[in-house]
């Protein structure tokens, strides 16, 4: 992963753009020695997102196994069924 400094990148922030659309690498700007922020390309992003979301569902599902929130195969065709009409 590259990082560059926040200062650096207010001077070069056209040429670290362009770097970072044609390598999609992730940059990491710091601050004082510090992390501060990723950059990472829109496409990069958005895909992230996405696959959060997934997650977050599959995690919610699990929750609710665990929780008992679960309903037979027969309740949920007959649910499904009136859902579907």
């Amino acid at each position: 992963m590259r990082v560059e400094l926040v200062t650096t990148l207010k001077r070069q922030a056209t040429k670290i753009l362009a770097d970072l659309h044609v390598s999609k690498e992730p940059v990491l700007i710091t601050e004082h020695g510090q992390p501060s922020a990723y950059l990472v390309d829109v496409e990069d992003y958005e895909l992230m997102q996405k696959r959060m979301a997934i997650l977050e569902g599959i995690a919610r599902g699990e929750q609710s196994i665990a929780n008992g929130n679960t309903t037979t195969n027969a309740d949920a065709k007959v649910k499904m069924a009136k859902w579907l009409k």
